[in-house]
Order: structure tokens, then sequence, then C-alpha cells
């Protein structure tokens, strides 16, 4: 069957939209999606009257408020669509209120102090830009209406209030920008994602046994098989019968959905793989990536498979990112229509705009590139980044041998006093579409590299929500284009013509953020040493780079555009810092777990059975008995291990005493924690690889990783 006559059929998109409804309600909801505009309230009744009629046609009983908050997953209370007429017979029933609004209960969702505990009034309110659409279950099928998530004073409780508000700022700013340059008729500026989706397909046998997989998705002890990735003999290589079945049906499910998955492929690691999307607006393939990781987590089971999203749930072996690849686009009723501002053009006007918001993407992350980190700081991807597999803590930018060659030759003035389009004549920039695919190597080293008509952001964590991340671009940029703005505006004053007051400004942008421009391999030791002395920062642990969101710098951007208040951005740095002590405190309760029940014990058994053989031949009047050697080399290492494991619970202890103080506890769980850990770790190692497979009571990484 065509993929074309069923994708989106569980989805009430554009196109039912323009079918079902009456064309002037049509016309007031492609005018509030296309405009960012809230849902006019008197076309409410109407269409939620056709949104049910379209779901209960085709099986939905319940309803929910599907919603994002500070957790990284989804969440959502059903409600029926049954109700009772006056002759109290059954009918179903779905308001224009039930559409726009829901209420759920806040209180058990993270909020970083912006809401008691005891406080449990939420709002849920449909966000018009995302289309609603149909989960299907065994037995069940639920209509999704994707919301953001607000207290009762209309405090943010959620990853998506933000993002909407820094789409709508980016846009306000980029509009006004267009309009200063003489580029009119713009409507809106939306910023286009695509995010690659890597994660691991493992037996959910080997995964249940594994009591560290199942609390913390990655393993906390396990020797490296002598086989691993080395032979690259698995990436691109051909998919696994089972395997492929299975992410067959991820795709038949997301498509029903409308996600526009069209990638498939086998990743670096063994049992490895990756998925990936076209490019959509950012608010929808936010929407769409939570969609990928829960179908593909849900359809993984139906396998006999797990999916892991943890970013590092092997050591020794690649970890897991998700490649945002980030842009900005026109939407307009003239021949702007669609135009890519991060795309060259074919006229030197239009390759002067696309430098000009090049230049604010460079801007962005130059002031900026330590709140950037912070948005992909968590304990998982601390694993990953610096790994020689991901790129550093240190937040750089790409560009591309001809691109960085425009920028200096700009930056050191070699335009001359001649005219603009002149200019851009003699630096050969005058046509530039070519750059899109060809003149712009990629650099799988860099956390931000520009990959054509787009940025790619590949230092974000496999199982993050790209919500946050995203919006911290957005915010960024937003923050640049306005500066540019006024600065061209400044040098208008002085410079008639427009093009050449742009040339101008961008050059000075381009000298001032020359230092997060790097084209060189960003896994080597001298990259660190040299990001050192150009003065970018360096967050290698998550603490550290948590705190850049509470810096008076963070607190002026988000505060004087409007994303976040000063409480809004404190709770979310209280959330984030907060998770990560439970994730760190969670692994370490697993592993001394896993040390005291199955570690230790194998390791007495093992050594018991030496014992019994060294004095069976010692009996039997044998005079070389290796078993004692072996014996007396394990012991050491057991001991060795109990004095470890009990310095790891005496951490424990230590930490959890912290509780009243986060950043503290933090700090000390980054540190002491995590060599703590990595002490018992090491040991366990060393004697697995000593115990025979009858005894070892844990799937091993070649069982799980190599499967027969």
């Amino acid at each position: 069957m065509p993929t074309s006559t069923y994708f989106g059929i569980n989805t009430f998109g554009a196109r039912q939209m323009r079918d079902k409804l009456p064309k002037d309600v049509h016309a007031k909801l492609v005018a509030a999606v296309r405009l960012g505009k809230s849902l006019d309230t008197e076309i409410a009744p109407t269409v939620a009257q056709v949104i049910k009629e379209w779901a209960v046609g085709r099986g939905v009983t319940h309803f929910c408020h599907w919603f994002q908050p500070q957790t990284g997953l989804t969440a959502e209370k059903h409600d029926a669509f049954l109700n009772f007429d006056e002759n109290k017979s059954a009918i179903e029933q779905f308001t224009g209120d039930q559409l726009i609004q829901s209420e759920p209960d806040a209180s058990s969702f993270p909020s970083g102090g912006l809401r008691a505990t005891w406080e449990a009034r939420g709002y849920t309110a449909w966000n018009p830009a995302s289309p609603v659409f149909i989960m299907e279950s065994p037995g069940a099928k639920t209509l999704c209406i994707p919301s953001v998530f607000i207290g009762y004073h209309g405090e943010a409780l959620d990853e998506m209030t933000p993002l909407l508000r820094s789409s709508e700022l980016l846009s306000q700013k980029a509009m006004s920008l267009l309009e200063l340059i003489g580029d009119k008729g713009a409507l809106r500026v939306n910023t286009t994602m695509g995010a690659e989706q890597e994660y691991f397909l493992i037996d959910r046998t080997h995964f249940a046994l594994r009591p560290d997989l199942v609390m913390s998705g990655r393993s906390l002890v396990g020797a490296p098989p002598p086989r691993g990735q080395q032979l690259e003999d698995h990436y691109f290589g051909g998919i696994p019968e089972r395997v492929l079945a299975c992410i067959a049906e991820v795709e038949f499910e997301l498509y029903k959905l409308g996600v526009p998955i069209v990638t498939r492929h086998n990743e670096v690691a063994p049992c490895q793989f990756e998925m990936a999307p076209q490019f959509e607006d950012t608010d929808i393939a936010v929407d769409h990536n939570q969609l990928v990781m829960s179908i593909l987590k849900k359809v993984a089971l139906r396998h006999g498979l797990q999916a892991l999203l943890h970013e590092k749930p092997f050591a020794g072996i690649n970890g897991s990112g998700k490649h945002c690849n980030w842009s900005m686009a026109i939407a307009s009723d003239n021949e702007l229509d669609g135009v890519n501002l991060l795309k060259p053009g074919k006229t030197p006007h239009q390759n002067i705009r696309f430098l000009l918001f090049l230049a604010a993407a460079l801007k962005a992350v130059h002031k900026h590139a330590g709140l950037i980190r912070a948005g992909i700081a968590t304990s998982g991807n601390e694993h990953r980044l610096g790994a020689n597999e991901a790129p550093p803590a240190i937040i750089s930018v790409f560009m591309g041998d001809m691109l960085t060659r425009v920028i200096d030759d700009i930056a050191a003035g070699k335009t001359g006093k001649q005219g603009a389009a002149q200019a851009m004549i003699q630096l050969g920039v005058a046509k530039l579409p070519e750059i899109a695919k060809d003149n712009t190597d990629r650099n799988r080293t860099s956390p931000f590299a520009f990959t054509g008509a787009k940025f790619e952001f590949r230092a974000v964590g496999s199982s993050q929500s790209i919500a946050f991340p995203v919006m911290l671009l957005n915010a960024t940029a937003a923050e640049a284009i306005d500066e540019l703005t006024e600065a061209l505006k400044a040098e208008l004053k002085t410079t008639k013509n427009r093009d050449d007051a742009v040339l101008k400004v961008v050059s000075a942008a381009f000298r001032a953020t020359k230092a997060v421009r790097f084209e060189g391999n960003n896994y080597s030791g001298e990259w660190v040493i040299e990001a050192k002395k150009r003065g970018l920062p360096n967050f290698r642990r998550t603490p550290e780079a948590l705190a850049q969101m509470v810096t008076k710098q963070s607190y002026a951007l988000f505060t004087s555009l409007g994303i976040l208040t000063k409480e809004e951005l404190e709770s979310r740095y209280h959330v984030r810092l907060e998770r990560y002590a439970k994730d760190m405190l969670i692994e370490m309760h697993t592993l001394c777990e896993m040390a005291d029940t199955m570690v230790l014990p194998a390791c007495y058994t093992y050594l018991g059975s030496l014992q019994t053989a060294a004095a069976a031949a010692k009996r039997a009047g044998i005079k070389i008995v290796p078993q004692v050697d072996a014996a007396n080399a394990a012991g050491k290492l057991v001991v060795a291990l109990q004095k470890k494991a009990a310095a790891l619970r005496a951490a424990i202890n230590k930490a959890e005493g912290m509780h009243d103080a986060l950043a503290k506890q933090a700090a000390f769980l980054t540190s002491t924690g995590a060599d703590a850990m990595a002490d018992v770790r090491e040991l366990s190692d060393t004697l697995e690889i000593t115990i025979g497979d009858d005894q070892w009571p844990l799937p091993r990484y070649r069982e799980m990783l190599f499967p027969v």
C-alpha cells in the first residue's frame, strides 16, 4: 500500500479542516495557525463539532489534552465523549470549551518552586498550530489535543509555552529586520526543524535481566566485548530482519500520525539505529519528535525488543544524539513565501540578506554559548559529550571553507569602498545557491555546524525533549536579530544605500564573533587549549552548565524579551538541577544493589568453586593447583570491591543529607558520587571477565549487542 494513501489519516490536519469546516470558519482557523494567534472563541464550537464527528467516525471514545510538562515526556488525562441529554439518554458530546481548555491536576508535575505541592489547579490550552491526532492502542482510540500547560496565575509549567513565545518573538524581530532592508510583505517568519533520532534496539529479555537498564536506562556495569565498533562494519550496513520489521511498523504508525519520517539506517555502534524526518515548522516538529520516541518504545515491545533512548546506554561504544537541523523561513503572500533565510539566493541583495541572518546566528551562539550549552545539560548527555563520538562541551560554529573565506574577507574590510553589489561580485559571492549542497563540507565534530541552508545542532541528547534547546536558539537569535536591526538603523543615518549599510553591519558582526568560529577537529585536545585562549566557555559537567541559566546575562535575555519571567527561568534551572540529582542517586542506589545482590554473590560463588576444586586437588595429591592463585587474585579484587561499594553507600548517604542544598548536592554527585560509581564499575568489570558465564548473573555486552 503506498504511504501516501494512509499518511496523516489519524490527524485532523490542513486537508481535513479545508474539507469539513465551513469556509469562513476555516479561514479564521488558518489565520490563527499561520499568524500565531489564539483561536477565535466564536468558531470553537463549530471546530469542536467537526473534530468530534471525525474522531467518533474513526472509533474514538475519549479525548485528552496532550501536553509536555518539564519531565521531558508527554502527559495526558482522558475524558470520555460520553454525556447525557435531558432524557438521560447517552450521547457523544464535545464542546468548544472542552476543545480549547482542560484542567488537569498540576500538583504532581515539576514546577521548580513556581507552585506549592498543595496547589493543584493547572490549565491546558489547545495549540491550534499543531493538529489534533488519534492515538491508537489495542482496544482504545484517543483523540489527542496538543496543548500548552500553565498554572492558575498564568505561569508556564511546560516546555511548549516558552517555545511558542520564542517563536512568536523571533518572527516579530525578523519581520522588522526584513522590513528595514526592503523585503516587504512577510506575514510571519517561522523557524524550521528536522530532528534526527538515534536509538538502540536490544532484546527485551536481556533488558529485563539488567536492573541498571531498567532503572536508569544505561548499563552501570559491563565489561566491553572483544569486538565493539572497531571494525566499522555496522554503520549503514544491512538492517537486521527483526529490527527492520520493528522499524517498518514504527514508520507505519508515525505515517498515520502525519510524522514525515524519510530516512532509516544503521548507526555506528552495534544495535544502534537512526531515523530522520523531513523538515517542518519547529512547533510541530517538537510534537512529532515526542511521538517518534513514544511510538518507538511502544512498537519495539511488540517485537520483543526494547528501545533505549539514553545518551550512553553502553560504555565504551558510541552513544546516541539528536541532531536538530534549525533554520528560519518566511511565510508571506508574495514572492518571499517560503524563502529560507539561511539559504543563499541568486542576487547580491538576496545574498546580503542571507549573510545578515547568518550573522545573527553567529552573534547568538557567540554571546550565549554557555546558555546554549545549558540547554543540552543532562546526566545522560554528560557521558556522551566530549567522548570522541559527540561534540565537546565547548560550543563553537562550523561554517565550511568557502563561507569562512567570505566571512573573513568581509570582516577584514576587503569589500573596499565600492557598493555592496560590486563588493559581492568581487568576493565571488554575488550568486551562492550552490553553497546549499556542494560548497561546504560537513564537520561531524562540531556542535553547531552550518550544513547548507540550516544549522545542525549536533550536541542535543537523544532522550531530550527538543523544545528547550530549540527555544534557546530562537530566543538568542531573536535578540541578535534585534541588535542587528538597531545597528542597521544607526548605520542608515549615514549610509543611504541599504545594501551598503547591511554589509557594514554584517562586517562588524563577523569581526565580533570570530572567536566562536572553528573549522578544525573539535575532538582534539588542542582545541580545548585553543578555545580557552579564545575565551570560549567549557562546561564539562552538568551542574556548572546549568548554572548558566541563572546568570545576569540570561536573566536579561529572557525578561527583556518576555519569553520567561525571572521566576519561570529559575524554576527551569531548579527542575533540571533536581532531575540531575535524582538521576544520579537512582544510578548510585541501583549500582549498590547490583553490587550487593548480584556481582558480589557471583564472586562468592566463583571463589567457593575455586576453593572446593583446590581442596579436592590437594586431597588427590596434585602438586600444581592453579585454582589457588586464581582464588587469591580474585579474592583481592572482591575485597577491593567490597570497600568501594561501602564508599559508594557512604557517598549516597552524604548526598541524601544535602537535599536542602540542591546546588551543593549536585556538585557533590557530579564529582565524588560519579567517582565512587566509576570505582565500583572498574572492579566489577575486571571481575566479569574472570568469572564464567554459568556464574555471572547479568547478560554481557556481547550477548546484548551481538544477538544470535
